[in-house]
């Protein structure tokens, strides 16, 4: 009789130490333990997912006593709080859909632990939690009493290498021994000339060549095996389906010939197979590391952060040159992007980005502060202690609190093709074999095996991620950092445009701003300067630069009111700086842009600001119109809906006077008509629009206005190339369209070929990592030569507009 298995773990039980609970047989009670644990918390959903998924926890008294020590416990968090502590642990025994599920519903094992969140690749897990409600200490030994206990080495634990997984190469190697070697000993047989063989000696050379083939069939080609049946057991039929099951069936022919003293059998093909497809496997693996579709947070972030030199003057510079022990300057409302030491006096930092939490930490002048953080209180200053890590930033902006919360029912192309491809090309096979069996046994089993193989569909599986993987990087060579490929698709779907107007189409950096109202002292001056230092909004940026330069005082009290003005104290001055109203004022009925300024309750003025659009905004509203609704959103007055109205293109919608929340309103209106909504914003009082719409994107102008509610980061410098950027999106999707009709076309001839019995296994395995470079070379030159065609395109455009206005 078969051995029982454990229902958790899966192993073989011994019959005199078989636990039986719950009508269940467990191996040992550490398995019966963790079942009881899931199922008193309501979690035995995670044996739905996989058959025995769980590993039996191990014994780990005292092993982990050393995380009551605090200062070691500081150097393996990522985030510490007062309440609110995070930690990335390394977790091996992921690895299935169950072990996902489990480590993200850890929250109901227990309530300290406040969210989860797997990395499956990197078999890591993300855990926040209180560390008033449970220890790390604690939570480690939940982790291992569930099975699931965590590699923690404190030697160089933070820059830890990656490990390479060298399997693959492993099995390469053992399958090219395997390969050659058979090939030899089958020469005679090919040749089948009485001087190369003894009869005596015949039978022992097809034995050594079927001790050959088993390293090749049971160690080299055992990935297909495993995927396969994973597959299987899930009830979703992958692409290595039909490849370990040619391979099974040519084995099992192969044995019964030399068993039977029916022939030589097709190891020679067998452990050609196995070798040609691992090295096709090889190929896609190497060109996908160089492609490196892996986004980079040197290139995906263009954000700056203001310097302070040793000199006291400031400077805007790239976020990743950072280096220890600079000192930065860091506005209202700006993400910090380093660890560091408070140097002001004391601030409140808004974690939410982090942790969920809305509520500000509060820190004083020497406390440590943690990237990932924003600003929430006027300006600071601080000192770095760690450089920019190269994923935390990533992390952040992929983060599941920003997950878009309107789940769509999109799927990409390549599941809804790949769903029906593996059954269709089962079905086509076993039909096959069964007309093949009534005309020639020996060639049914070749052609049988031929057809599983030929019509492989991995470089159908390969088309859209090397597509969107290198339009991705073209985009963000380009200066579009998009969060992931996924953008890519949704950007191509877009109907309807809708624009902020302050920093997106006006630019930060050409503008006239004249003074109306009581002439201001140069100390008046430098207060309103002052107060401006902290805000990050377009027009405060514009106003402290075109402010004479002077002694620079932080302001205390500060508070910036989005959408209405921002105040301060400054040397015992209270200064108020926005709309009309906000100082105390009537209502302004100017239809121009303006700022109006109180001093200690005194109203003295305002000033006035003539805005400059950006460069080619009109060409770039012609063309978008062709192929989209536009419309511009603004938090301004209507002063400028003439001009704006003799710039851009008749029927763009203009909507005046809108609060941050309307314009979230606005977006979601239009998405109940149906429209697919792109909104582009300038990244501080968008942030709600730009997560409500289908697409967000924000401008950055030498500014870090990065914010993890959008879809992607445009350099304001590229804002005339938007509608490449869109049709080059366009293209993308096309691309990949024709290189799954070239990947289907090549199927469906090699089908053919393999059907009328004319096609070899050894040749199918060949062509096939053929077929994966012809897919991988006919995307990359496609999407490269749509990127080079809509560039020049956009060239033309700025070109022609030139001698148009000469």
């Amino acid at each position: 009789m078969d051995a029982k298995k454990c229902f958790h773990c899966g192993l073989d039980i011994v019959p005199k130490e078989e636990i039986i609970f719950d009508e269940k047989s467990f191996c040992c009670s550490g398995c019966k333990t963790v079942y009881e644990i899931f199922n008193a918390n309501g979690l035995t959903d995670y044996y739905n997912f996989e058959v025995a998924p769980g590993a039996t926890p191990q014994d780990i008294k005292g092993k982990y006593d050393f995380l009551e020590n605090e200062a070691i416990v500081a150097k393996l968090l990522d985030f510490n709080e007062a309440d609110t502590q995070i930690i990335t642990l390394h977790i091996p025994h992921i690895h299935c859909s169950s072990c996902i599920w489990i480590l993200e519903n850890l929250n109901k094992l227990h309530s300290g632990v406040s969210s989860s969140q797997v990395n499956f690749p990197q078999k890591k897990v993300r855990i926040v939690f209180n560390p008033e409600q449970i220890t790390l200490k604690n939570l480690v030994h939940i982790l291992s009493s569930i099975g699931y206990e965590p590699y923690i080495s404190l030697e160089n634990y933070e820059e830890r290498k990656k490990s390479v997984n060298r399997a693959l190469t492993y099995k390469l190697g053992v399958a090219f021994f395997c390969f050659g070697n058979v090939m030899l000993l089958s020469f005679p047989e090919y040749f089948d000339v009485d001087e190369f063989w003894l009869d005596e000696y015949k039978g022992f050379f097809r034995w050594l060549i079927f001790v050959l083939s088993l390293p090749s069939f049971f160690y080299a080609a055992s990935g297909y095996y495993t995927s396969a049946w994973k597959s299987i057991r899930s009830g979703m039929l992958n692409i290595d389906v039909p490849i370990a099951l040619g391979l099974v069936v040519m084995f099992i022919r192969s044995t019964v010939d030399i068993v039977f003293d029916l022939g030589s059998g097709f190891f020679d093909s067998l452990t050609g197979l196995v070798f040609f497809m691992l090295l096709g496997r090889f190929f896609q693996q190497k060109t996908y590391n160089f492609l490196s579709f892996e986004r980079d947070f040197k290139s995906y972030f263009p954000i700056a952060i203001t310097k302070i030199t040793k000199d006291r003057k400031e400077e805007s510079v790239p976020v990743y040159d950072i280096e220890v022990g600079d000192r930065l300057l860091i506005r209202n409302n700006e993400l910090i992007p380093v660890d560091g030491i408070l140097m002001s006096d004391k601030t409140d930092i808004d974690y939410s980005f982090v942790t969920g939490e809305a509520i500000p930490v509060n820190k004083k002048s020497g406390d440590k502060i943690y990237a990932g953080g924003r600003q929430a209180s006027g300006v600071i200053e601080m000192e770095v202690v760690n450089t920019v890590s190269q994923s935390y930033l990533t992390q952040l902006w992929s983060n599941d609190i920003f997950t878009k919360k309107d789940e769509r029912s999109y799927k990409n192309l390549t599941d809804n093709i790949s769903r029906y491809f593996t059954p269709v090309l089962l079905v086509i096979a076993f039909t096959t074999l069964i007309y093949w069996l009534f005309i020639n046994v020996n060639i049914a089993f070749n052609v049988f095996t031929a057809v599983l193989i030929v019509a492989c569909p991995c470089a159908l599986a390969l088309s859209a991620p090397f597509t969107l993987g290198n339009v991705l990087r073209i985009m963000g060579k380009k200066k579009l950092y998009l969060k992931d490929a996924n953008v890519i698709e949704q950007m191509a779907k877009i109907d309807t445009l809708v624009f902020d107007k302050t920093g997106t189409i006006t630019s930060n950096k050409k503008s006239t701003i004249k003074y109306e109202g009581t002439t201001l002292s140069q100390s008046e001056e430098q207060l309103v300067r002052n107060v401006m230092h902290g805000s990050n909004h377009p027009l405060s940026r514009r106003l402290y630069e075109y402010l004479q330069k002077g002694k620079n005082t932080d302001a205390e009290n500060f508070i910036e009111v989005t959408g209405k003005g921002i105040e301060g104290t400054v040397e015992g001055n209270t200064v108020k700086v926005g709309s009309a109203t906000f100082v105390g004022q009537p209502k302004d009925e100017s239809l121009k842009t303006n700022v109006h300024v109180a001093i200690n309750g005194e109203y003295k003025g305002k000033y006035v600001f003539d805005n400059q659009y950006r460069e080619g905004l009109t060409e770039l509203f012609k063309e978008l119109s062709k192929n989209y609704e536009l419309k511009i959103l603004s938090g301004d007055n209507e002063g400028e809906r003439q001009a704006l109205q003799e710039l851009l293109p008749e029927g763009t919608e203009l909507i005046f006077n809108q609060k941050p929340e309307e314009k979230l309103q606005f977006i979601e209106k239009l998405q109940k008509q149906g429209k697919d909504v792109m909104m582009i914003g300038d990244g501080l009082n968008d942030a709600g629009a730009l997560a409500q719409s289908n697409v967000g994107i924000s401008i950055s102008e030498n500014v870090n206005v990065f914010s993890p509610a959008c879809d992607g980061i445009l350099d304001a410098g590229e804002f005339r190339n938007i509608n490449y950027f869109l049709n080059f999106s366009k293209n993308a999707v096309k691309t990949i369209k024709m290189s799954f009709g070239l990947s289907l076309l090549y199927n469906a001839v090699g089908l053919t070929f393999a059907i009328a019995g004319s096609l070899s296994p050894l040749t199918a395995a060949i062509i096939m990592p053929l077929s994966t470079i012809t897919i991988v070379s006919f995307v990359t030159v496609v999407s490269n030569y749509y990127a080079k065609k809509g560039k020049k395109n956009t060239k033309h455009d700025k070109y022609h507009i030139l001698s148009q206005a000469a």
